[in-house]
Formats: C-alpha cells, sequence, structure tokens
C-alpha cells in the first residue's frame, strides 16, 4: 500500500514537473502613470502562432494572474476605458511565472475617449433625433439586426444619397425599414455623429470595474475563419470540441479548444446558385460573401452527428464526424431554415423565417411536415402567400422597395425551443409573440409578449422559457403554466440589444448576448443579480450561448459584415467565471 502511494505520488510530481516545463503564466500589475492601480483592465496574452488571446481582469489593486499558458512568445494588451490601449509585443513566457509592470496613461483626447465607448453608448444619441417610440423600436430592431453601429464605418456624417445606398443595401440583406423611419435616418445619422453631438454627450467618461464575480473570469478567444468569414452560431460536442458555421464561406468549422486544432469542412452546395434561393440579386448576400447555402444555425444530435440549417439553400444537413460525410434534406415547403432545436424523440424542429412556418424532419423515419403560422392580419397573410412567386422580382427591385416602402411588416419566426412537455415554442420577431405547437394535434396557441422583438428562447429545468427581447433591451420569463411574464431591463449602459440566450439547466443560471456593449451577461434568477462581462474585442456582435462540461461558457463573434470587427477576423469565445488563479496561488507555486 504504502509503494503505491509512494508511486503516486511520484507520478503526480513527474507530471506537475512536465506540465511546468511547457507552460508558464503572467503575474503583474497594472497602474497609471502616477502609480495609483487600475482595476478593472483587460490584460490579453496573445500567442501569434497559435491564433489564440487570453485575457484576464486586474483586481482591485491592479494585480492579475493568467491561468496557465504555453511557454512562447505573446504579444500584451492593456485594455480599459479612459486609457490608452498600452501593446506590448514580444513578451516571453517560460516555465513558471513571469512578472509583468504595465503602466497606462490616462486618455485626455475627448473624441479618442468617445470611440472606446461601446455601441450600447452611441446608439441613444441616435434614437434621440428620430420624432416617435414606434421609429425607435423599428430603428432598434432593424438597423441592428445583424452588426452594431460600432466602428468608424457606421458612424460617419454622409450625404442624402450616400445614406439611401447604405438604406437600400440593408434591405437587401433583410433590414427593411418603413418609409417614414427611411425618410428620417439620414438627418438623424448625421445630427447624432456630428462631433459636437457625441463629445458633449459621451464625455467625460466614467467606467465602472466589472464586479467580483466578473473579475475572476478567464475568456479566451480563438481566430477562426477569415475577413471574410462570418462564424454565425456554434454547438459544443460531448466530446470537448467546437462546431461553428462560416454563414459568408459556407464552411463547418471544428476546434478542439485543448489542443488547439482547427479543421474546416465544406459543405456541400448541390444546385444551389450564388445566393442560394434569392440568386445572384444580392438580396442576403454581403459584398464579399460566397454563400451558395449560408449554414445558420447548428445542433449536436443524441448520435454525435451535427445538423444545420442552410437558409440560402433552403435545406438543412446533417454531418457524421466519424465519416466526415453530408446528408442534405432540401426543404420541400417554406423558406429559409433558421434555427433549430432537437425534441426528445429525436425530431429536429425549426423555423422557416422568411415564409412564416415551422418545419419538422425526423431522422429515423425521413417523415417530415411543415406548419404554417398564423399571420397578424390578411395583409400579412397574402403576402406571406405570394412570398415564393415574388422572390424573382429581388433581382430587379430591393426587398425594402417591395415590401417595406408599403408599410407592410411580415412576422419572421426565430427562436425555437422544446418545452419539458414537449411542446415546440417559437418567437415571431417582428410581431411581439410567441406561440406553442402541439406536435400530436397540430394545434397552434399565440401569446402577446408585452415587450418588443422577442428573439431567441430557452428553457430551464423547472419549465419556464426564458426570452431574448431584442429592440426592448430585455429578459424575459414566461410560465406557461401560469401564463405569466417576468421581465427585467439588462443594466448595461445605454441601449443594449440582447441577440440570444440560453439557460445553464446545472444551475438556472440565464447568460446573455450582450450583443451591442461588447459583453456577455449572467442574471442569477434567484437572486436576480446580473453580471456583466466586459469582453476584449472591439464590435463583439455575439449570436448564440452554449456550454461545455467544465463550466466554460461559449459564443462567437459574428458582426456582419466582418471587417467591422477590430481584429478583424471572426472568433469563437469562451468565458470561465471564477477561473483566474490567485496571486498568493501563483506565488505558493512558485516556491514549491
Amino acid at each position: 500500500m504504502r509503494q503505491t502511494i509512494a508511486t503516486g505520488i511520484a507520478a503526480l510530481l513527474a507530471a506537475t514537473a512536465a506540465h511546468a516545463a511547457t507552460s508558464g503564466t503572467f503575474t503583474g500589475r497594472v497602474r497609471d502613470s502616477a502609480g495609483v492601480a487600475v482595476a478593472g483592465a483587460m490584460v490579453s496574452a496573445t500567442h501569434p502562432q497559435a491564433r489564440r488571446t487570453t485575457t484576464v481582469y486586474s483586481g482591485n489593486d491592479g494585480r492579475f494572474t493568467f491561468p496557465p499558458l504555453d511557454i512562447g512568445v505573446y504579444d500584451v494588451r492593456v485594455r480599459r476605458i479612459g486609457f490608452q490601449d498600452l501593446v506590448l509585443a514580444g513578451a516571453v513566457l517560460g516555465g513558471g511565472p513571469a512578472h509583468l509592470d504595465l503602466r497606462v496613461d490616462a486618455e485626455t483626447d475627448p473624441q479618442a475617449l468617445a470611440w472606446q465607448l461601446p455601441a450600447s453608448r452611441w446608439v441613444p444619441l441616435l434614437l434621440a433625433e428620430l420624432s416617435s417610440d414606434a421609429h425607435r423600436e423599428e430603428f432598434l430592431r432593424q438597423c441592428a439586426y445583424c452588426h452594431q453601429q460600432g466602428s468608424w464605418a457606421t458612424r460617419v456624417p454622409r450625404s442624402a444619397a450616400d445614406w439611401d445606398k447604405i438604406l437600400t443595401l440593408m434591405g437587401r440583406m433583410g433590414g427593411i425599414v418603413s418609409s417614414g423611419l427611411r425618410a428620417e435616418l439620414p438627418r438623424a445619422f448625421n445630427r447624432a455623429y456630428a462631433d459636437p453631438a457625441y463629445l458633449q454627450t459621451l464625455t467625460p467618461v466614467h467606467v465602472v470595474p466589472p464586479l467580483d464575480a466578473a473579475a475572476a473570469a478567464v475568456i479566451t478567444e480563438w481566430d477562426l475563419g477569415e475577413s471574410a468569414s462570418t462564424q454565425h452560431d456554434l454547438a459544443v460536442h460531448p466530446d470537448g470540441t467546437i462546431y461553428s458555421v462560416d454563414t459568408n464561406q459556407d464552411k463547418l468549422y471544428r476546434l478542439d479548444p485543448r489542443t488547439n486544432q482547427r479543421w474546416s469542412y465544406d459543405i456541400p452546395r448541390g444546385n444551389s446558385p450564388l445566393g442560394g434561393i434569392f440568386g445572384s440579386s444580392g438580396t442576403l448576400l454581403a459584398p464579399n460573401s460566397n454563400a451558395h447555402v449560408a449554414p445558420h444555425s447548428l445542433q449536436v444530435a443524441a448520435d454525435g452527428s451535427i445538423w444545420v440549417t442552410l437558409c440560402l439553400g433552403n435545406k438543412i444537413g446533417r454531418f457524421d464526424p466519424q465519416t466526415e460525410r453530408w446528408d442534405i434534406i432540401e426543404q420541400e415547403d417554406g423558406l429559409y431554415p433558421h434555427t433549430l432545436r432537437f425534441d426528445h424523440k429525436g425530431r429536429i424542429w425549426y423555423t422557416l423565417a422568411v415564409s412564416n412556418h415551422v418545419g419538422m424532419y425526423d431522422p429515423q423515419t425521413g417523415q417530415r411536415g411543415t406548419v404554417r403560422l398564423p399571420a397578424r392580419d390578411w395583409k400579412q397573410a397574402l403576402t406571406l402567400r405570394l412570398t415564393p412567386y415574388l422572390l424573382p422580382l429581388t433581382r430587379y427591385i430591393s426587398p425594402d422597395r417591395l415590401a417595406g416602402s408599403e408599410g407592410v411588416t411580415l412576422p419572421v419566426p426565430y427562436g425555437i425551443d422544446i418545452a419539458p412537455d414537449g411542446g415546440v415554442w417559437f418567437s415571431q420577431l417582428n410581431e411581439r409573440r410567441i406561440g406553442r405547437i402541439d406536435p400530436d394535434l397540430g394545434t397552434i396557441e399565440m401569446v402577446d409578449t408585452p415587450f418588443s422583438a422577442p428573439r431567441r428562447m430557452r428553457f430551464d429545468s423547472k419549465g419556464n422559457l426564458w426570452i431574448a427581447g431584442f429592440s426592448a433591451g430585455v429578459v424575459a420569463r414566461y410560465d406557461p403554466v401560469g401564463k405569466h411574464f417576468d421581465t427585467w431591463k439588462i443594466p448595461t449602459d445605454g441601449v443594449e440589444t440582447p441577440y440570444a440566450l440560453n439557460v445553464d439547466r446545472r444551475t438556472d443560471t440565464v447568460w446573455i448576448c450582450g450583443t451591442n456593449s461588447d459583453s456577455l451577461i449572467s442574471f442569477d434568477p434567484h437572486t436576480e443579480q446580473f453580471t456583466i462581462y466586459p469582453l476584449p474585442t472591439r464590435v463583439t456582435y455575439t449570436r448564440e450561448i452554449d456550454f461545455d462540461a467544465d463550466g466554460g461558457v461559449w459564443t462567437s463573434n459574428s458582426n456582419f459584415p466582418t471587417w467591422q470587427i477590430e481584429a478583424p477576423n471572426p472568433k469563437v469565445i469562451r468565458i470561465q467565471p471564477g477561473a483566474a488563479p490567485h496571486i498568493e496561488q501563483v506565488a505558493a507555486a512558485g516556491d514549491a
């Protein structure tokens, strides 16, 4: 017995020594030019060859400690709103702690200070220039549909003709605005983004450091794809790898975060032309896009295969990780497969966003079905019935001219999830409505929401449905039994637009996309406490959230078009709450 214990201890010491020989950690302190500690600074270490960046926050005393990193040469950056960015290139990390004494200078240029702020702080300037609450809500819902007002390119005064061109291009991407809002926007943009307007409103800048719970997190970002890619949704596989879809380039990616290895798989296009069901008209096709099928949403099946909606191809696909082969299923009825989920019988349910349907496919039997969802009025119903026949016209007339100028707002089935009782719940983004399909009876129950733009949704372990209110800036809980809503305003500075959320059913903690504020947000329903995790890359537009077995929270940076991202490559992102080691732990390890 003693020999076994001794052997085990020797093996543990040998493993520890081997790990120490291949990894080290940065420790240090962030202070200003006067030597005062800077709290809440994001300290990022980028391994250029690995295309991976690890970030921790400085504490109240300015100290920071990284988890073990691979030995090598890193570029270190310090970022904190109110201070100039500090970049230290070529920081060498050997086996053991490496101390960094980092000094940052206060940013005194008012213009530079304002441009450090996320889009959530800029959008209120524009909303103030609009004439009604209806136009303000419409702007948030349509003009932040798939990107932020977060970069220099989106906040430049332009001529009326240039703004009209941009709004036409936006309409081709699905962001269709009414004629009344369209008429107001050029003047509103130019007034809000003129130097005197934003300098007076956005400065001086006051920033509250992250709460203690967030300050102990470790954030890791992996570059995945290229500058013309769009990492849309992602999913965590039970084997610990991460899958994500590149909507612009028709690719499926796989990342192993333990080894930093990446794989890329082309998705079969079949007979889908560039632009898919919209052809070469440019509708829903970015200028740098090579999308024929445009993968959008994905989920992992019980057998480990990956199922993907191919929105422009009007198909769904199955990828087998073992054989690396694809099976593609054509969509017979309805248009634009969007978000998908599995029910308890292994069937796939997915929204069909353009035609106002929900689709179903049973992989075991090949059975399929399509459920037409209710329209709000006869105008919507007629337009939806005519949509398949209007598609060819988009080659000659922009969709915003076909629909938006006439004031016809169409319901967009968006989020979807499966209730514990097997009911299929969906949202209609433009309609302030959610609904339930009874999969056995085929009946549909519609529920009006007390907030605008319900987007993506998830059930918790108790059967409550959680919903992201995109243009309302809220997270909402709906009790299907009591038929009651509770809503909470998301407390990021300015105006938030939560694209999606997910519920970690181990604790029922709700994680929310801070899509407009470069953040990820957790919400504890028991204490009603929000925790905001600032993300290190400026212009981070997140779209989906998933969890790994170790408590890591995953999302992707999916601003569209991608070139607006600071990097400019898209990233998949992991937050590990509470994973940052204390400085005392590192010191003790060094003493040992």
